[in-house]
């Protein structure tokens, strides 16, 4: 019999180690960073930029994250779409990829040979891409798909990298269009279409001095600031996990959390268990004291401010746009870089004017009553950019 009872012993001893051990490996599995290659936002440029002729060069740069392990940049293939105002009939474009290898001669026949990215390493990939035509001014931005395959310890990985160039640059001297309020006057000032290649204190010394005194006020949306920010996601890369496709339903059909994906970019942000408890606290506090809001109140500040696809204007329609980051650090470097008071504001056409971040001589109250009537607009007016003037005693 004590035999038996030591043999059983035993083996549940060794079954337990089994087990420790098991769920060590898996626990060491689950904290492995797979093919962990990504691509920075890109910088571009005119090479060409004539009535008939557009030359474009667009620099990627891939680095490789992932802890001592190789990865491989297997395929790279850049597709476009480009957007206009008007019909793209007798518009010819021609798209060339040119790898950009340290120590490595470049190919020229539109190939990507196979590279190994050495861990904390990087490549580059060269796109030039050239429009012809008699409309080039209608045209407005071209999207850039960077289709890419990656190859290393987590097997073989199907990506795309979005680029979003403009092609159209409004007269930053065009005529002056203020409109009165009962303490300011404001003037919506139009711009490209921005991108993760623009900086907010570039675009306010462009399209902004020029209009600007002593004294004014220039706000912008949180929307643009965000895309500046690259702090956007195609829902193709955005993954909804069980808590996303179940919690999704729960709210209105107009709220940009009513889609798995939508609420995922949100619990992405502010975690899986945060976003849960918010759900329960604020189903209870509707159900049984009739306060809604809580659950934005405690999901976290971007609860209030995805934009899911369709959400703003093309081609980031196409997106799910998340709020700014670190937004009052952008207006302290927009007064810094300008002189003028600067603010970031979330204004829609419901007379609902939020101010996320304002320098400290920003009055909340005359933003609240210079923004109400909204006159950046919510639709395709693309002047993201508002120029507030106090009244004299205001």
């Amino acid at each position: 019999m004590n035999i038996l009872i030591g043999v059983g012993i035993a083996i549940a001893v060794l079954g337990g180690l089994v087990v420790l051990l098991w769920l060590l490996f898996e626990w060491q599995y689950t904290t492995r960073q797979g093919n962990l290659l990504e691509f920075d936002s890109g910088i571009w440029q005119f090479l060409t930029y004539e009535p008939d002729h557009y030359r474009l060069e667009l620099l990627l740069t891939a680095t490789n994250k992932t802890r001592n392990l190789d990865v491989f940049l297997v395929e790279v293939d850049p597709v476009i779409s480009i957007l206009s105002s008007d019909s793209l009939d007798g518009i010819k474009s021609q798209v060339q990829l040119r790898s950009r290898h340290p120590q490595a001669a470049s190919r020229n026949d539109n190939y990507w040979e196979s590279y190994i990215v050495n861990p904390n390493h990087s490549t580059g990939v060269e796109i030039q891409i050239d429009l012809n035509g008699k409309n080039l001014e209608e045209l407005k931005t071209v999207w850039v798909r960077v289709h890419y395959t990656i190859y290393g310890p987590a097997g073989r990985e199907e990506k795309v990298k979005h680029c979003i160039i403009p092609l159209q640059f409004p007269d930053a001297n065009q005529r002056e269009r203020w409109r009165p309020t009962p303490d300011a006057d404001v003037l919506p000032i139009r711009t490209h279409i921005l991108s993760a290649g623009d900086n907010p204190v570039e675009v306010m010394q462009r399209y902004v001095m020029s209009h600007a005194q002593a004294g004014d006020i220039v706000t912008i949306a949180e929307t643009p600031i965000a895309i500046m920010q690259g702090n956007f996601y195609h829902p193709s890369d955005i993954k909804p996990k069980w808590l996303a496709k179940r919690l999704c339903y729960y709210f209105k059909s107009t709220s940009s959390l009513a889609t798995a994906c939508g609420l995922q970019s949100l619990i992405n942000e502010s975690g899986a268990w945060r976003v849960a408890f918010a759900f329960i606290v604020g189903a209870l506090a509707k159900a049984f004291l009739r306060v809604p809001g809580v659950f934005y109140m405690l999901a976290g500040d971007q609860a209030r401010l995805i934009d899911d696809v369709t959400g703003t204007l093309p081609p980031y329609d196409q997106f799910i746009v998340l709020g700014p980051k670190n937004p009052q650090a952008v207006v302290d470097e927009i007064k810094a870089g300008t002189g003028l008071e600067a603010a970031i504001v979330d204004v829609n056409d419901l007379r609902r004017v939020k101010v996320l971040a304002a320098t400290s001589g920003a009055s909340e109250k005359l933003l609240n009553q210079a923004l109400l009537m909204n006159p950046a607009g919510n639709a395709a007016e693309q002047t993201p950019i508002v120029l507030i003037r106090p009244n004299s005693g205001a």
